[in-house]
């Protein structure tokens, strides 16, 4: 349930209606926009909605018909953006993040880094623990890692994002991440989500392999419920019929999320093409669909990679890319550092 008051609303009338939310068995939760102030009421209790209609400040009470309220438009009008290293998220904004697949070495994640630096990335990416389907696939080289992601990104003033792939990392990743990462196998580990949402850091959340809008927004109520509402949202494509490519690249999940949740949402096209001459394309596109951010997989020596090496762009080929989607963003409203 929705209770929405009067943007000139006082603090007595808002404490007045949060007050009464609680004496009602829910949590309240209270979002301040330029035209108006929703206040949330979150539970599973049934109530009747005429018992807050006529509190001072109240314009109207909604009772909402999801299972995911505090991300949805009708809680929260603005566009929310989530900010890290100067690099924006949402609104106007698209932003960028590239790396490797996987942190193999030092010397690996550095070469590509520098490369990366003559296209101001900013945010670098890079998994150290890789859930991989084939128990003999390449698993990352975990701790050692997130160690020289930090260490690469002090270097040279950038912020890291990689994926957590259990509840026990969290503490550990910490000490070196500015993002987290969620990958789609873990969308609905939601043991793992509670517990996200306790942390202060972005958490970038990848839509499962066969998952709805809907299952995807809950999986993101999950993180809100907890205190977090620094979410991304990630497509990276969905399990389809089609083997031709990797996964099937959703670009219609942009204006419906968009529409849906205040939400910034990022597209993956490396995860959802799987071939390097498709991430091109399909990054132009994402951004011409008014995408908030693409999150790429660059390699300065892809046919040497230890994982997804065909996904992965050359550095010149992401530079090139650079400046074609700087080209349309602003097409569609948005800009790209």
């Amino acid at each position: 349930m929705l209770v929405v008051m009067n943007a000139s609303a006082d603090e007595a009338q808002i404490a007045n209606v949060v007050k009464s939310i609680e004496a009602k068995g829910f949590e309240a939760r209270v979002s301040k926009g330029e035209l108006k102030i929703v206040i949330s009421a979150i539970g599973s209790k049934l109530t009747d909605k005429r018992d807050f209609e006529l509190l001072p400040g109240v314009t109207e009470v909604i009772q909402l018909t999801t299972n995911y309220k505090l991300t949805t438009r009708a809680f929260k009008s603005e566009d929310t953006i989530v900010e890290v290293n100067g690099v924006k998220f949402g609104g106007k904004h698209a932003g960028l993040i590239a790396g490797p697949c996987a942190v193999e070495s030092y010397e690996q994640v550095d070469e590509t880094v520098k490369e990366l630096l003559k296209y101001n990335v900013k945010v670098i990416r890079g998994g150290a623990f890789k859930p991989r389907t084939s128990p003999y696939a390449f698993q990352g080289i975990g701790e050692e890692g997130l160690k020289i992601l930090r260490s690469v990104a002090d270097n040279y003033g950038l912020a890291v994002a990689t994926e957590i792939i259990d509840i026990s990392q969290i503490d550990m990743f910490m000490k070196y991440v500015d993002i987290f990462q969620v990958g789609a196998r873990n969308m609905q580990n939601f043991n793992l989500l509670k517990e996200l949402g306790t942390i202060h850091k972005p958490v970038i959340l990848k839509r499962g392999l066969s998952s709805t809008y809907e299952e995807w927004l809950q999986s993101a109520e999950y993180i809100m419920a907890g205190g977090n509402g620094q979410i991304i949202l990630c497509e990276r494509g969905i399990r389809t019929f089609e083997t031709y490519t990797r996964n099937t690249l959703d670009l219609a999940a942009i204006p419906v999320i968009k529409k849906l949740s205040h939400l910034p949402v990022i597209v993956d096209p490396s995860h959802g093409t799987g071939l390097r001459d498709k991430v091109e394309p399909m990054s132009r596109a994402a951004i011409a669909a008014g995408c908030d951010g693409l999150i790429i997989e660059v390699h300065y020596n892809p046919d040497c990679a230890l994982c997804d090496g065909a996904q992965s762009l050359y550095p010149e080929q992401y530079g090139q890319l650079y400046q074609e989607i700087k080209q349309i963003a602003p097409i569609v409203g948005k800009e790209i550092i």
